[in-house]
């Protein structure tokens, strides 16, 4: 058995009426994030760390932001393709712990509904999801809620 870590980080600006999209769920706020997808940070950051753990490049590469064919897609798609290939190379996941950075709003709430959506995509228990959510402290472009970021480090297993 082989095991290895991925690092995954994504960022994206906040904008006054678009939806916000976090943790595969829409969360009601004035802002949302802006992207080529969705814009979802924290499934973004998801699929960077799997990628990576598997030598496998980034999001970019196997979704680009020039491609009609990401336009406005649901990231929980994105997440199900990385699966897939992660799948095709006989990876499973141990564990995924995340971090989002954001002023507003409040993400405690809506953490368990999170988990319950992106676990079974990622084929594994509730229980090895870590989602957890901090401010900038009203530093820098979050801090002004310019922008939302997320972290996320994943633990893979090749049988």
């Amino acid at each position: 058995m082989k095991i290895r870590v991925g690092f995954g980080f994504d960022v994206h600006q906040l904008q006054e009426g678009k939806e916000l999209w976090l943790g595969g769920i829409l969360l009601n706020h004035s802002k949302g994030a802006t992207g080529h997808s969705d814009a979802d940070v924290l499934i973004h950051a998801i699929c960077d760390a799997l990628l990576g753990a598997a030598g496998m490049r980034d999001i970019g590469f196997h979704f680009p932001n020039t491609s009609s064919e990401f336009k406005n897609i649901d990231s929980k798609i994105l997440l199900a393709t990385v699966m897939e290939l992660l799948k095709k190379e006989n990876y499973t996941i141990g564990n995924v712990d995340c971090t989002l950075v954001l002023e507003n709003p409040k993400i405690n709430p809506h953490i368990d509904k999170m988990k319950q959506t992106l676990a079974p995509i990622l084929n594994i228990d509730t229980n090895d999801i870590s989602i957890k959510a901090t401010t900038n402290e009203t530093m820098g472009y979050v801090g002004r809620e310019e922008g939302v970021c997320a972290y996320a480090v994943a633990l893979i297993e090749k049988s």
